[in-house]
Order: structure tokens, then sequence, then C-alpha cells
């Protein structure tokens, strides 16, 4: 502190400022003082000064008065004006009455008339820092002594806890004022009531019990937690930690005089205090965290996983079924890379508000992650149960959300396992109901299916098989094969499709559905995507420069292809680059990936129709019942799903969707296509009907490159029947 400084200082020690507007005297002034062993700093007129002391702090200022543009006298008021508290001795050649008494007004404390005897102002220079000194030392004692006083109220009165006493009978004898800062109270209305009136009703009997237990002492004070009232709203109880000691010679606990008037002499309990409701809501909001998602305030993996726990261990006593559902929202990563992270987050809780509403009292939702929920459906009677689920889940998000000015829709992919039937561990059924979503994404997404054997992949061999399709692509593992298009007339071949195989180093040849489903899991689905039409449109490319120039190649595009915001130019970059024709190009899309986002694939379908590229519908009919696209957007043909024609040789229902499928297609103008003929009967069929082109196992399967060379290697490519 400046005043310990200035108490103990020596003359030798202080630093004084000489100022005067004489070179000559102001320099010999100094000379004098550095003699005597003081610190001067010369100032060589008034303005010098000012700016000196407002820079530095000096013990002691030796001033003249007069002096140009900046008098001793506007010094002195500058001095005054800023507080400074620094002490003056004037040194002037000034001897009137008036110079002398207008300088002691202005708080010099000596003056000394020039020309000055050395010993003499040497002498007063002394008794001056000597008299500060002493005032200095006078006043330090007192702000000791004051702030000593203030700390003591303060401990007392103004303590950051509350500090109360109880008399024998429990009532409150003494309470400082923090009561009021936190609980509204004021401490005379509390003085005389039993402390039962502040504890929250919940905890009165923990309170009493620890308030009155005999065995508490000085050395084994009762510390505990209890909420007390607050004036007004239960709900704004808080929370303390309170400490209690007795009071007494069988306590020996020291009583101080706390406040004057208060009713200390009956006191038996002294005791603190502490508000922690911060540190409980801290402990209640990290305990949220770790079992919730902030995001969308759903219970997250950890605690579903111990719900299901739960769930299954109850299930297993009263023999009863539970489902587990995997969903995954479909398109959401489209929205979150246009419009951004900000809007993705707000269509998650958009998303999570209208699942909640589908719920039963009891099912839990939980965020697993990203864009995935699970959702536990305990003690179902039957498949039908979460059956219902499931689809009311899909079509209250089939809805379009409205994100600000944007209008977007998701749909969501559904796998749903059943307890026992999939598993009886909580690993199995999550694994099992993921497995069953990843086959609705392979099929098209918006939709839902349960899980079966059928579905399951051995661990093991899951991984080795996704390693090893990694490596496929790395090492152009992957061909493509070709299924001819034919003209049902003439035999004729009018377009290839486009058909991915797997030559496996291990395992030979692998078809799509070894592969495939795993491919969409994994994420891989757009690189082989990619992968298989660049390699088709290089072959293709061959085939017509070898004169075939009106020969279709017809590719099946993947939902995440056709997905993504830059899914035409991209398409068009990749056609441009190896000088494709692109009305020579067929892309096959199915009915729920227009469906997912009509407005959006709309607009990419017509900008590629702009380009010439042919839209043709794969699998048309097993979708949307909805029919309304099929004017509204540029399609140039129809593929009959082969499970249709098979009712054809079987003599099924399907025959007749056939029949109003060809007949649909010829009132649009559309191309169709039959997919999965197989016998002569089917082919005579479908050629009386108008279905003009057709594809399946009645011409063989699909065929490598080197094949289809020898097979458009004569003027008019015929193929022939297989027997």
């Amino acid at each position: 502190m400046i005043s310990d400084r200035l108490q103990n200082f020596s003359t030798s020690e202080a630093k004084i400022l000489v100022v005067d507007d004489e070179p000559r005297l102001l320099q010999s002034l100094v000379d004098l003082l550095e003699q005597q062993g003081f610190d001067a700093v010369p100032a060589l007129g008034g303005q010098a000064a000012c700016d000196l002391l407002t820079e530095i702090s000096f013990n002691l200022v030796m001033l003249d008065l007069r002096m140009p543009e900046v008098d001793g006298h506007q010094v002195m008021q500058f001095i005054q004006d800023r507080k400074i508290g620094t002490p003056v001795i004037v040194v002037s050649g000034e001897s009137s009455f008036t110079a002398v008494s207008r300088a002691l007004r202005r708080g010099a404390q000596d003056y000394i008339k020039k020309p000055f005897d050395p010993d003499e102002l040497l002498a007063t220079v002394s008794n001056v820092l000597h008299k500060q000194a002493l005032e200095w030392a006078h006043n330090n004692v007192q702000l000791r002594l004051q702030k000593s006083e203030e700390l003591h109220r303060y401990i007392v009165n103004t303590s950051p806890d509350i500090v109360f006493m109880l008399d024998l009978e429990g009532r409150v004898c003494f309470v400082n004022h923090k009561i009021e800062a936190l609980l509204g109270y004021r401490p005379a209305e509390l003085i005389g009531r039993h402390f039962r009136h502040l504890i929250d009703e919940q905890d009165v009997a923990r309170g009493a019990y620890a308030l009155e237990d005999p065995t508490i002492n000085a050395e084994n004070p009762r510390t505990f937690e209890i909420r007390l009232k607050t004036r007004g709203s239960r709900r704004a109880n808080r929370y303390f930690e309170i400490t209690a000691f007795p009071i007494g010679d069988d306590g020996g606990l020291f009583l101080p005089h706390v406040t004057p008037g208060s009713n200390n002499s009956n006191a038996s309990i002294y005791g603190s205090a502490r508000d922690i409701t911060e540190r409980k809501e801290a402990e209640a909001f990290i305990n949220f965290q770790a079992y919730h998602d902030l995001l969308t305030r759903l219970p997250n993996r950890a605690l579903f996983k111990d719900r299901l726990m739960l769930a299954i261990t109850q299930a297993q006593r009263s023999q009863q079924k539970l489902a587990v559902m995997f969903l995954d929202l479909d398109r959401f990563k489209v929205v979150n890379d246009t419009l951004g992270h900000a809007m993705g987050d707000r269509l998650l809780q958009a998303v999570t508000q209208r699942l909640e509403s589908c719920l039963r009292k009891g099912d839990t939702l939980s965020r697993f992650g990203g864009d995935e929920f699970t959702l536990l459906l305990p003690a179902i009677n039957s498949h039908d149960d979460a059956r219902k689920i499931a689809r009311k889940l899909i079509s209250v998000l089939r809805e379009p959300f409205q994100l600000g000015e944007h209008e977007v829709f998701v749909g969501v992919s559904v796998g749903i396992a059943i307890f026992p039937d999939a598993g009886d561990s909580l690993d199995q059924l999550i694994q099992c109901a993921d497995i069953a979503m990843y086959h609705v994404k392979a099929g098209g997404k918006d939709g839902y299916r349960f899980y079966s054997e059928t579905m399951s992949i051995d661990t093991a061999n899951r991984l080795s098989l996704e390693r090893d399709l990694r490596q496929a692509l790395v090492n152009k593992e992957l061909c493509v094969h070709y299924q001819p298009q034919v003209s049902s007339d003439t035999g004729v071949v009018v377009g290839l499709e486009a058909l991915v195989r797997w030559q496996h180093p291990e395992r030979g040849l692998l078809y799509p559905r070894d592969f495939l489903p795993l491919a969409e899991e994994t994420k891989l689905i757009a690189e082989l995507s990619e992968c298989v039409l660049d390699t088709a449109c290089r072959q293709m490319k061959q085939w017509i420069d070898a004169g075939h120039k009106s020969m279709r190649l017809a590719v099946n595009l993947s939902p995440l292809q056709v997905d993504h915001p830059r899914f035409v130019a991209n398409l068009i970059a990749q056609l441009e680059a190896i000088n494709f024709p692109p009305e020579n190009l067929e892309i096959e899309i199915t009915e729920n990936v227009i469906m997912n986002d009509l407005e959006q694939i709309s607009q990419k379908l017509r900008e590629l129709a702009s380009h010439g590229v042919r839209i043709a519908i794969d699998d048309f009919g097993t979708g949307y019942s909805s029919l309304n696209y099929l004017h509204r957007l540029p399609i140039h043909t129809l593929k009959v799903d082969q499970s249709f024609v098979k009712g054809i040789r079987s003599g099924e229902d399907g025959a007749c969707i056939v029949n109003a499928i060809v007949a649909m297609a010829h009132g649009l103008r559309l191309d169709i296509v039959a997919e999965g003929v197989e016998t002569d009967t089917q082919l005579a069929y479908l050629r009386n009907l108008g279905c003009h082109q057709v594809q399946g196992f009645f011409y063989g399967p699909a065929r490598p490159a080197h094949e289809i060379d020898r097979l458009l290697g004569s003027t008019k490519p015929q193929v022939r029947a297989v027997v």
C-alpha cells in the first residue's frame, strides 16, 4: 500500500519535484537536494510540472510562483483539482503578505523567500516531509481500524451465507440480513418463529431430525441439505447446505456479540445456511446432459439402452412382446447441406414434435445420433401394434415442414425388430432394427419393414464384405453386364440396361442382391453408382461410334445420387467429359424417389430432359398409388415390374395390372418396357397388348461387354429366345 511506503520512508528516499522558470536557479536547487540524498526531478515552468504530476507520484513539490504561461498558483490549483495530495513548499521572490496568504490558502505547507538560506530550506523540507509522514501514518491507522470494523460487521451481518441462532425450543432468536436477499424475509419478522416454518414441507422431518439430534457438538457439527421456503411462490424454494453447532457449556462454542438488540441469551443452536441452488441445478443439468440430447431434449443412446434393458426384463417376466424401431430420416442431408446446419437443427426439433405426437404413454423415443432415432414400444400384443405406429410415423412426416420461407419434405425409413423373435438382448434388437431399416432404404426409402432372418448378415462376414467392397472400388473389381431390351415384334435389340456385377477375387461373380444392401448401408452406393454409370457410358459410346446411333443405355441410379444438390450438374458434366450424346441415355428411378420430394425431383428431371436425357420409372406400380405426377413430369418410359409379368404366367391378378399399366402408357403416349419376361406365353401376351419392348431371361441373362460386341456385330442385331 502507498500509505505503508510513505509511513516508513526516510528523507533520503523522498522524490521531490522542483519547479522554476529560471534554468540556472532550478539546477542549483536540484543539485542542493541531490547532495542531501533526495531524488530531485526538475520541471522548467508550470506546464512541465503539471505534465510530470500527471505521470509520476512525488512526495513533495517545491514551487516558484512567478512563472510565465502557467504560474505557481495555477499549478497548486491543478494539484487540488486532480486531488493529487502531494504537499507543496513555495520558493518564491515575492514576499508580500497577499502573495504568502494566497499561497497558503491554495494548500502550500510552507513559504521560503528567495534568495533562500540552504540550511533553512533543507530544514523546512525535512519538517514538511516528516509532518506528512506522520499524517499518513495516522490516516493509515485510522483506515485499518475502519476496515477492521467494517470487515467484522460484514462477516456477521452481510455474510454470503445465512447466519442464524435457535433457542432451546427451536425458535429463531437471531438471523442476519442475508435471508432477506435469498428468501425475501426481513430478520425482524422471523424472530420468535419456529424453524419448521422456513423448511419446505417435504424436508421438514429430515430438518427436524438433524437439528434435534443430541449427538452433535462443536467437534461433530451436523451438515445436511434441505430446501427452504421463499416468500411467495413455492416453486422458487431454494436448496441450502445447513451446518449447525450447539451453543453453551457442553458445546463450548464462543458466541460473539452479533448485533445490537438481538436476543442471544437463550441461543442453543448456532449455524449457517449456504445457498447451493445453482450447484443443485448444475448437477441436474449435468445429469440431463448425460442422458438426453440437448437439441431435441429426447433421451440419448445411453438412456434408451437403460430403458430397453428394463423393458426386456419386464417382457421376459410377463411373457410379452416388445418392439424396437430404428428410424432414419430421408433427405435430411440434402436439407442440411442446402439450407445450413441451423435449419437442419430446426428440422430435427420439428420432426421430434411430430414423432412424439404419435406415441403412447410409456413409449420411449430417442435420438440415436445425427438424423437417426430409435423407438421402444413396450408391452405390445402383436406385430399389428408396431405396424400401426410405424404407419402413423411415416404418415405424419410426409406432410411438409415450414422452415422460415422454405417448405421442405422429408420421409422416414423404419426398421422394426420384435422381441423375442429378432433377439433377446438389447444389442441384437437394435442391430436387427437397423438392418431392417437399411433394407427399406435399399428399396426406395419412406416405408417400414420387420426384421427377418433372411436379412441377417453374419457380423464377421459383413465386416469382411464391407472391407472387400471398399477395396473393390479401388481395384476396379466391379464390372457391368448388359441386359438387352428387345422389340417384342422384331426381336431387334433397341437398348441395353446396365447392371452391376462384382468379380470377387475369392467368392467369384457376385450379383447385386449380394452386396447392394451393404453398399446402401455403408453409404458406398453413390460411389458405386457413379462407377457403373461412367463404365457403361464409355462402353456405350464405343457401340454408338461403331454405328448403333439409336441404341439406348438404361442406368438405374441410387436415391443418394438423385438427392445430391448437384446431381444434374454432375451428370451432365460426366456426359460431356466423354462426349456422350444425352439422348442415348435413359436414367431409371423409382416412384418412391420421386415422391420423397416431388417439387425438388420435378425440377431436376426437367433440367435433365432439357438436355435430352430420357426418364424412366422403374418397378412401376409397386410404389405410390397416386399417379398425378405422371403428367406433371417429363417421363418417357414406364417399366412394368417383373412381379406383375409373372402373374401372366400363373393366371394371377398381375395380368390385370399389366393390362392397366399398358393401357395407361398408351393413353399418356409413353414407351413401356416389361421386365422379367421368361416364357413365350408372356411374350405373346405382351405383344398382343401392344407392349413393344421387353427384357428378361427369355432372351438370356445380362451379358458382359464382349458378348454384347458379338451380338451387335450384325447389321440388324437380334437375340434368340433361350429354350
